[in-house]
């Protein structure tokens, strides 16, 4: 029996997967999605699907991988959506089918325990940092326990934790064979047991750090997987160019110095001066800093000449040069004890790298990519591709010598792109040739969702813009008791609209304004579900960057989503302008060809976080007014999911009204 009749059997009514799991019903959208994954396993060739959300693309990969047999690979953009597909989705479905199948969950080395850096950091602890102390000590307890490593298992670790660095390796300073945990070491635990899985769930950061360095076990396991499998694949092209390039910050090197540092006092104290050496290294780096200047944090220097930005070309070619040579002494000075221990001698690697980095960064930029320098609480010296087109094309389609492997690989992800080419997604990432699957949402968004664009806004770039946002969105959401998410483009507009907020509903203690920021996602997302329980006060959650993406909160917890300005790039960015460069040169428009398409995939994300079920309902608000009077608006507008439109604020607010009167299965009205 083919693999596509067994998946047609699997999403029919009355299947095993209907008897098996809650609410299923048969949606020929998501069928359609498994019939074609499963075609694209059995004939190979890649397979680019769009599925609109609410399809089940989830189950639509899945099940034609776990029924097809082969060795599979799934890829997702961040940690917490591979816990869920490795903890909760897959052994699901595996029970559901009855299959005989082995998973393993894999990330990053920095995601597990390392228990001889768990070990230095106890020795090396000061008396003045209790609460590494504390933090410390619970991580201690835990090493006792656990099996996996997986620091997401211990309970309460906040992931911004400073004890975190402390207690995990880097590829820099892992001692690998020589490590005296080498034997009970998490990450080669990982390793060994996804080499024998048939399924193996990574993070889209683990493929190309290992694409890129070949460090991660992934070069063992990926030329036995028969299938590959990318979800949440909209971000491929951002995540990549991050590990296809090369990247040196002051903080690798001031890591490097306090590294150096304990160790030598540790176990080579009196043989080096190992303080001046790690001084000359730190004030090497300070000076770096110090040519960049005054410049606001989160800055990027674009750097097409000798030096980045307004940066003196001979202070900064000298800064390098100071550089260079406090990494050539500590090399020297850690060759004269390498012999003492094997972290003198990881030390010295780690040495010769940082010297290769920033004689790369002394030469001119590679053809075909970009650099820039980063300022922020670090300088980061950056120099990255394009896009990842040619990588896609050369290390993962390009037939392989055995002939006999050939692989599958699927692409998908609820929005990538905005014509039917999803030429957004498939150019900068190598596919142009991939079949291609858009996969409609089954949500009856004109009676599940309204849109409103208010016409008398102020325009985005004018100062008062984000008070007379946060003005409006005071309004709205004071009738629907909270249930308010605004998304920003900006971290100024994000402050600018919650302390606005803050001022307009002081006197209203039924509503609570929470920002990103001020505690950790995980905590906001959990007060934010409680603010529509009985007794509790209303929320309204004032968000940018990650939160127009990866989060679900379906049901009466959201029902107003606005979206303070179109989410374009930012025109002053290095990266931005290259591409928009290259455009240029072919003879396109970067405006049409690469800004729209950005800020139309964008604002399909932010739009998708209000209905996440086809019980929810609510109301889209998109305080841009150049979607009214731009030819593009009606581009951008066409993007989004096809919701009733209101013309009028009053009527939006009886909408609102109406919403906490009626049960979420009444249509959007008034």
């Amino acid at each position: 029996m083919s693999l596509q009749t067994l998946v047609q059997e699997a999403f029919s009514s009355g299947s095993v997967l209907a008897r098996a799991v809650d609410a299923f019903r048969p949606r020929p959208g998501q069928t359609e999605m498994a019939l074609a994954v499963a075609r694209t396993i059995e004939q190979g060739g890649a397979l680019v699907v769009e599925a609109g959300t609410g399809v089940g693309k989830t189950f639509s990969y899945l099940v034609p991988a776990l029924l097809s047999g082969e060795r599979v690979l799934l890829s997702t953009a961040t940690k917490t959506l591979q816990d869920q597909l490795y903890a909760r989705d897959l052994p699901h479905l595996i029970t559901a089918l009855g299959l005989p199948v082995r998973t393993a969950l894999l990330k990053g080395r920095g995601s597990y325990l390392c228990l001889h850096r768990m070990m230095l950091a106890r020795h090396d602890l000061s008396p003045s940092e209790p609460v590494i102390a504390r933090a410390l000590a619970r991580v201690e307890v835990w090493a006792q326990q656990t099996r996996t490593g997986d620091l997401a298992e211990l309970p309460g670790l906040d992931e911004r934790s400073p004890v975190i660095p402390l207690v995990t390796s880097t590829r820099e300073n892992c001692l690998g064979s020589q490590c005296p945990k080498f034997r009970d070491c998490h990450v080669n635990l990982a390793r060994r047991e996804a080499l024998a899985a048939d399924v193996v769930v990574i993070n889209h950061h683990l493929f190309f750090a290992d694409l890129a360095v070949r460090e991660s076990g992934m070069a063992e396991l990926l030329p036995t997987v028969r299938t590959v499998i990318f979800d949440e694949a909209h971000q491929l092209n951002e995540t990549g160019v991050q590990f296809l390039g090369r990247q040196l910050s002051t903080g690798q090197l001031l890591d490097f110095a306090r590294d150096m540092l304990a160790c030598g006092l540790q176990q080579a104290r009196g043989l080096v001066d190992w303080a001046q050496c790690v001084s000359v290294l730190e004030r090497a780096a300070r000076d770096l800093r110090l040519c960049v200047g005054r410049a606001y944090p989160g800055t990027k220097l674009g750097w097409t000449g000798a030096a980045p930005g307004h940066i003196e070309p001979q202070a900064w070619r000298d800064a390098l040069s100071a550089l260079q040579n406090a990494c050539r002494e500590a090399m020297t000075a850690l060759a004269t004890v390498s012999e003492i221990s094997p972290d003198f001698v990881r030390l010295q690697e780690r040495a010769d790298a940082l010297l290769a980095l920033i004689d790369f960064f002394a030469r001119d930029c590679e053809p075909g990519s970009v650099r820039w320098l980063d300022v922020g609480g670090q300088l980061r010296l950056v120099e990255s591709p394009l896009d990842i087109a040619a990588a896609v094309q050369s290390r993962l389609l390009a037939p392989t010598e055995a002939a006999e492997i050939n692989k599958s690989w699927i692409f998908t992800s609820a929005t990538l792109g905005d014509d039917a080419a999803l030429s957004w997604f498939t150019e900068p990432c190598g596919l142009t040739q991939a079949e291609i699957l858009q996969v409609d949402s089954p949500f009856d968004y004109p009676q599940q969702a309204a849109l409103y664009v208010p016409a008398d806004l102020p325009k985005p770039a004018d100062p008062a813009h984000s008070g007379q946002v946060a003005t409006l969105v005071a309004r709205m959401a004071s009738v629907l008791g909270g249930r308010t998410l605004v998304l920003t483009t900006t971290l100024r507009a994000l402050r600018a609209i919650s302390e606005a907020l803050q001022v307009h509903l002081a006197e209203d203690a039924g509503l609570e304004v929470l920002a990103q920021g001020q505690l950790p996602k995980r905590e906001l997302m959990a007060r934010f579900h409680l603010g529509v329980e009985p007794g509790q006060r209303g929320c309204i959650l004032v968000a940018s960057a990650s939160f127009w993406e990866g989060i679900d909160i379906p049901g009466e917890a959201l029902q107003l989503v606005v979206i303070d300005k179109l989410p374009f790039p930012p025109p002053n960015d290095p990266l931005v302008q290259a591409r928009a460069k290259r455009l240029e040169e072919t003879g396109r428009s970067p405006f049409n060809d690469y800004f729209v398409p950005e800020a139309a995939v964008a604002l399909k994300q932010g739009a998708g976080r209000l209905i996440r079920r086809e019980t929810d309902r609510g109301v889209l608000v998109l305080c841009d007014t150049r979607l009214l009077s731009m030819g593009y608006g009606r581009r951008l507008l066409a993007a989004l999911p096809p919701m009733r439109r209101i013309r009028s604020e009053d009527e939006v607010l009886q909408v609102l009204a109406a919403l906490t009167r009626t049960s979420t299965t009444d249509p959007i009205s008034t």
